[in-house]
């Protein structure tokens, strides 16, 4: 017998549509957002401009006792996500050990789906590995700003650089470990905003898929066209 047709019958026509159009506008988004910054910068494209630049101001000083402390303070923002995620998916798991309660919980929301408890498990197991993703996300932007900060201790001092080029690639290679690690982190809080269209799913698979739409409308919203873009762009002219 062939499985799949027991697979599909899991769910229906409608859910399968919705869960095909958040993947796909997930996946799709983040390939957009990272070919479409070389043509109309993006935050992320911009905020690395200025990390290129922190790294060159760097090699020109021998007291970088401010820089350490600046990666510090910016991976407490991974550091935090990262405890809260794990916080999160405990107690995801913890509903998936009473999903016959909590389902009969969401039953009692108005306009709530009213399906079975298998259903209801998917969707649950749906937002934990939402959450497990953004996890692994978050703890590599963490590594990644460690290794920032030991490319920062490590710089040489300034007199040490006989050429520009050197001084030049030595900042662009602190910068893109920067860069690498702030994007990391964008790819985690994506998650975030991403799992608030899971939420939709309970209510019915339409309201998921508005819920998709939404949520990538938002996000490029606030990466190619928010008021703090419109500010960096000038400050980088």
């Amino acid at each position: 017998m062939n499985p799949l047709p027991l697979i599909f019958q899991v769910l229906p026509a409608a859910d399968w549509m919705a869960l095909a159009m958040f993947f796909a506008g997930w996946v799709g988004y983040a390939t957009f957002a990272r070919r479409r910054s070389p043509q109309r910068p993006s935050l992320l494209a911009l905020t690395n401009r200025e990390r290129m630049r922190w790294m060159l101001q760097t090699t020109g000083r021998d007291n970088r006792v401010v820089d350490g402390v600046v990666v510090q303070n910016l991976s407490t923002s991974p550091s935090f996500f990262a405890s809260t995620t794990i916080l999160i998916i405990g107690g995801l798991l913890a509903v998936l050990s009473t999903t016959e309660q909590a389902s009969a919980i969401v039953r009692e929301i108005p306009f709530a789906a009213r399906t079975s408890v298998l259903v209801f498990d998917l969707k649950i197991v749906l937002l934990a590995a939402i959450f497990v993703y953004a996890f692994f996300r978050f703890t590599w932007s963490l590594r990644q700003y460690t290794f920032g900060a030991l490319l920062v201790a490590a710089a040489p001092p300034p007199e040490s650089f006989t050429e520009e080029t050197q001084r030049q690639a030595f900042a662009s290679r602190a910068g893109r470990v920067m860069g690498l690690a702030a994007e990391t982190f964008n790819d985690g809080l994506r998650a975030y905003y991403m799992s608030f269209a899971a939420v939709g799913w309970f209510f019915s698979p339409w309201a998921f898929m508005a819920g998709t739409a939404g949520v990538l409308w938002i996000l490029y919203r606030r990466e190619f066209h928010s008021e703090v873009l419109a500010v960096l762009a000038e400050q980088g002219d």
